[in-house]
């Protein structure tokens, strides 16, 4: 076997591994753990697991170093000291298994049916803007934002239980339940006898939805080798997809089932246009669901199920992926065992697993994420981030068909036809958007950061210009130029924030980005119900919001490009 580098005497005479350079076979990890069985032994892992004391009594330790060196240059993004090492160890085992099967037809079938879930995400809360002018109308409502505020109230709901859960029930469940209970909800809000219910609706829709990215884009990240990672920002193809479908429908059921711009009051017959709306983005969503669980069979992850101690079946998962690739894989039990130091219990009985599951979701759990400075950085960066987005994007982007037909009526050159046709061809804007995103992640001078940096910037510059538009073919050109760069943020941003956080806390570190994403998307219906959404104040704070995310972006401390995660 080939000497390792950065080999130094553990304090016992032992040698003691800090550092595996990105061309080391990842099988050397196994000598790793049984090499320095004393030293490692010292290392008390977490996730509810110990190490046998003297007197055979399981122990726990919170606070212990990892035993490898991750380095800027090294396979992988997180830093040293943020995980159990191991962990660490058997994910790198997993991560050379799965690079070992390579992309094939499992990855490809998940792509697609992880896309379902970016596509939901997008879809529903355009539904809302969509149907946002012909609601109000048709019930008379004073303050519109409201029905805004209860979609944003289910979207937090949902980011913080689905994503927090998946890292305590596992990834299976939340991926098929996700799309079923928004489906169903769509559906029975077509029904709604008033504003009031609307809301309800809205709010229940929107906590399915509120889900989807945390637990999809763990459970895909998980399963992909690292040479296709970028196919993370690819999904958001699908994102902007849902989005130019729902325009596409909206524009003939909306354009003409809809009171006109002046028709004061607006009954019900004149206005089923968004009831028929919401019945078929239900339709839609409820086949998506069908597709995967029907149709396709979804594996837990095995990271996921290392870190919960259920070796055996994580092995299980990997061989079954490679069978499904028409592969082999040589990985076994016993090489995940070979990690382990002398003494060590992994505690799976069911009291365990109970007292894990509570621990999960004890609040201090999250301080993994911030156990080391520059990890601490890029957890709090990344959430600032969110959270600038998730209040400058829907103070503009939930009314934009509220803006353009309120601006048409002042320029006089406006309709409800014109408003819905516009809308759909902002939306098309999107797609090569979130195709650029995926090609400029990839290029070595731009990266994940970069390219995330410059397009927000742009949407918030591009949003400052829409404020000089004279009529209504000018704000389409600005709205145009706005849904681009923003898709190929979204495109970037969604790739990249899952890739930053190690597996144990995949779903935790998801659900704290999107849960601020949430908190602050709350804020915009109640800053546009006072800022006034017929003046240019919402348009420049939500800029303002935009360039701020872009330049906080410049200090994130991890580059993913070309890099695996753990």
């Amino acid at each position: 076997m080939q000497a390792v580098d950065g080999a130094v005497p553990a304090a016992d005479g032992s040698a003691d591994l800090v550092r595996i350079s990105a061309s080391r076979d990842a099988l050397l990890v196994s000598a790793l753990c049984t090499s320095a069985p004393q030293a490692v032994a010292k290392i008390i892992v977490s996730m509810g697991y110990g190490a046998a004391g003297s007197d055979g009594q399981t122990q726990t330790v919170d606070e212990y170093n990892s035993s490898i060196d991750i380095s800027d240059d090294d396979v992988a993004i997180i830093p040293k000291g943020a995980l159990d090492p191991v962990y660490e160890a058997k994910a790198r085992l997993l991560n050379r298994a799965v690079r070992d099967i390579g992309m094939g037809w499992y990855q490809w079938q998940l792509f697609i049916v992880v896309g379902f879930g970016w596509a939901s995400d997008n879809l529903w809360p355009i539904v809302t803007s969509l149907i946002l002018k012909p609601v109000t109308s048709e019930f008379g409502v004073s303050r519109p934002p409201l029905l805004t505020l209860a979609q944003n109230i289910g979207l937090l709901a949902g980011a913080v239980f689905w994503g927090f859960g998946c890292d305590v029930f596992g990834r299976k469940w939340g991926f098929n339940l996700t799309l079923g209970l928004t489906a169903v909800w769509g559906m029975i809000a077509a029904g709604s006898p008033n504003f009031a219910a609307a809301g309800i609706f809205a709010a229940l829709w929107s906590f399915g939805v509120g889900g989807n990215l945390p637990v999809d884009s763990a459970i895909f990240l998980e399963f992909l080798p690292s040479s296709h990672q970028y196919l993370l920002t690819i999904l958001s193809v699908d994102w902007a997809v849902a989005q130019v479908i729902a325009n596409l429908v909206a524009w003939p059921l909306l354009g003409n089932l809809t009171c006109g711009i002046k028709e004061v009051p607006c009954p019900r017959s004149h206005n089923m246009g968004w009831r028929y709306f919401v019945i078929a983005m239900g339709g839609l969503t409820l086949l998506m669901f069908l597709a995967r669980f029907v149709l396709f069979t979804i594996y837990e992850s095995p990271k996921y199920l290392i870190g919960k101690g259920r070796d055996e079946e994580a092995v299980r998962v990997i061989h079954e992926v490679a069978r499904r690739n028409g592969k082999t894989v040589a990985l076994t039990v016993e090489d995940l065992k070979a990690c382990e130091p002398e003494g060590y219990v992994a505690r799976t009985n069911a009291s365990a697993a109970v007292k894990r599951h509570l621990d999960k979701v004890n609040p201090r759990k999250v301080k993994v994420l911030f156990s080391t400075p520059r990890l601490a950085r890029s957890t709090g960066t990344m959430m600032a981030i969110w959270a600038l987005i998730g209040l400058g994007y829907p103070l503009y982007n939930a009314f934009l068909p509220f803006i353009q037909d309120s601006k048409g009526a002042q320029f006089d050159d406006g309709s409800t036809y014109i408003t819905y046709r516009n809308s759909l061809i902002i939306s098309v804007l999107g797609i090569p958007g979130a195709f650029l995103g995926g090609l400029l992640v990839e290029m070595p001078r731009i990266g994940r950061k970069g390219t995330l940096s410059i397009f927000t910037i742009l949407t918030g510059v591009f949003l400052y210009c829409s404020t000089t538009a004279l009529n209504s073919t000018s704000l389409l050109g600005w709205n145009c130029a706005f849904s681009f760069c923003s898709n190929v943020m979204y495109a970037v941003l969604y790739g990249y924030t899952p890739e930053i956080f190690p597996t144990p806390q995949r779903g935790t570190g998801n659900a704290l980005t999107a849960t601020c994403n949430r908190v602050f998307g709350i804020m915009a219906p109640i800053v546009a119900m006072f800022a006034d959404l017929q003046t240019a104040a919402p348009v420049y704070t939500s800029g303002a919001l935009f360039i701020a995310a872009g330049l906080l972006t410049l200090i994130l401390p991890f580059e993913s490009r070309g890099k695996a995660a753990l």
